[in-house]
């Protein structure tokens, strides 16, 4: 496995970027990177560092921090552990470099820039000042697989323009809620005639959540994982939440919705921009035997006769959106 350092320079409140145009066979070739490169015999993460930021841009570093360690898994080149690191330094000329073209960008237009996938994840954790931090990235290809930040799987989402269309631009879950960025949800409202009412399963959501902890919501509700489209995401969520085997012959779309939310919880924002799938599920068939709670998303279920949703949609036991709902009762069989 080879061992390598990268670093970010903040300078003049920009950010020193290597643009990479000069290598042969330069697996990096047209991406922007930071700087850094291979470990030399019996060198520290530190001194390999310091060592390729003078090499590179002349610039001998003295306010700097050691931010993380990212691993790299591919399925075309050798294993990889990056050690990443984030200075400062005053605004200078900027010199020639045998690696590539040496710019400073703004801080809002590094995302628009050509990076490699993984990195938006880790420079997002840079620029927000999380604590040291493990990354695992898993490529195939050019493409970012799966990432692992510590031993927890990262959601990543694509970002979708107004039209519920990919950008080809994704991003880790709670920077999405952060920065209120559009992505898809699908919401599968479940329902049954029981002594003849028409009732809708609605779930709590645990305690724990980021969002409504506590709270009575949808039937089951989640975020398309990046890659996926919606009718598959309304067959997945309610299997992951529920232990539910819907049959795709009984799964209605009724429209896509947008709406946006914000609030706060745990003292962080929460912006949410949600490009939404609705669905209907004819319930009729289910019985308690087929759930199979997850006890790490949804606490119990219930069901619940419509009239009565309708009264406790103030409540703030609630998370129910009341537009939402008045569209899903027109929909409900008489």
């Amino acid at each position: 496995m080879k061992k390598t350092t990268l670093c970010y320079i903040e300078c003049g409140g920009k950010l020193l970027m290597l643009r990479r145009t000069k290598k042969k066979n330069d697996g990096n070739d047209e991406k922007y990177i930071g700087l850094g490169g291979h470990f030399e015999k019996d060198e520290t993460p530190e001194e390999c560092m310091l060592r390729e930021v003078y090499e590179e841009a002349g610039i001998l570093l003295s306010d700097y921090s050691y931010r993380g360690i990212v691993r790299f898994q591919s399925d075309l080149w050798e294993e990889e552990e990056m050690h990443l690191f984030s200075a400062f330094a005053p605004a200078f000329p900027l010199p020639e470099c045998a690696e590539g073209e040496l710019c400073l960008v703004e801080k809002e237009d590094l995302f628009f820039l050509n990076l490699w996938e993984g990195d938006f994840l880790f420079l997002s954790l840079l620029l927000e000042g999380a604590p040291f931090f493990h990354l695992s990235l898993f490529y195939k290809g050019e493409h970012l697989e799966k990432a692992l930040l510590g031993d927890r799987p990262a959601e990543l989402f694509d970002l979708l323009d107004e039209r519920g269309r990919k950008t080809g631009k994704f991003k880790e879950r709670s920077l999405v809620h952060r920065d209120g960025d559009r992505h898809g949800t699908v919401h599968i409202w479940i329902y049954r005639r029981n002594r003849g009412k028409i009732q809708v399963l609605l779930q709590k959501r645990v305690q724990n959540k980021d969002s409504f902890p506590g709270c009575y919501d949808i039937s089951s509700a989640g975020h398309l994982e990046r890659g996926e489209d919606f009718e598959h995401a309304a067959l997945r969520e309610p299997l992951e939440e529920l232990g539910l085997h819907l049959k795709k012959e009984n799964l209605r779309f009724l429209s896509f919705e947008e709406r946006y939310t914000e609030g706060t919880f745990a003292q962080k924002t929460f912006r949410d921009l949600e490009y939404t799938a609705l669905y209907l599920y004819d319930g009729q068939a289910l019985c308690p035997t087929d759930f199979a709670l997850q006890k790490e998303e949804v606490e119990e279920v219930v069901w619940m006769d419509a009239g009565l949703v309708a009264e406790r949609l103030d409540s703030p036991d609630y998370s129910v959106n009341r537009e939402e709902w008045q569209k899903i009762l027109s929909e409900l069989p008489s």
